[in-house]
């Protein structure tokens, strides 16, 4: 297989080396994965404008999203940063495997949420109606639904192209998921 390489911040174009800039400033470094995605001179921007977009998710409801679609992608690069953040919004690492694993047994809410994303991921959007029903009777919205669906989306993009990529992990790697099926 053809082998990938992480772009520096000179090997970029300029609008991506502003990005690269700004990423530097906000985050203390460029991930990898970001750099990646400056092989192709739209696409780094597109991405963020993409992921960085207004939802009506908050940031600890995007992270369950985030960690039970990188599960089923098998995405290392993204469980590994998403269990960071996931730290960082609050989540601990028992109910980081949970997520990963596509619930929450901690919170009814999240887990309707982490099921419904696990569902719609492995289903290739094709949403068993029992987890879509459970998802709107836990209290989440046809707003939220929607938003859920993009973040899969989103999320997908990410794990695409690291796995096709093969990246190197720059997070603290993820331990692998022992079997929580659910």
């Amino acid at each position: 297989m053809s082998t990938i390489n992480v772009l520096k911040r000179e090997e970029v174009s300029s609008a991506n080396q502003a990005i690269f800039d700004n990423l530097e400033k906000a985050l203390g470094f460029v991930p990898n994965l970001y750099a990646t995605y400056a092989h192709s001179e739209n696409a780094l921007g597109n991405y963020l404008n993409f992921a960085n977009a207004k939802t009506s998710l908050k940031a600890k409801e995007k992270e369950v999203v985030n960690l039970a679609v990188s599960q089923v992608n098998n995405c290392l690069y993204c469980l590994s940063a998403h269990t960071a953040i996931g730290k960082m919004n609050g989540f601990t690492d028992e109910q980081i495997l949970e997520l990963r694993a596509g619930k929450a047994s901690f919170d009814q809410k999240l887990d309707a949420l982490a099921r419904l994303a696990k569902n719609i991921t492995k289903n290739r959007g094709a949403t068993d109606a029992q987890v879509l029903d459970n998802f709107f009777a836990a209290g989440w919205t046809k707003e939220n639904l929607i938003d859920t669906i993009v973040l899969v989306g989103d999320k997908t993009i990410s794990n695409y192209i690291n796995n096709t990529t093969e990246i190197p992990v720059d997070f603290p790697v993820a331990q692998p998921l022992e079997t929580m099926e659910a």
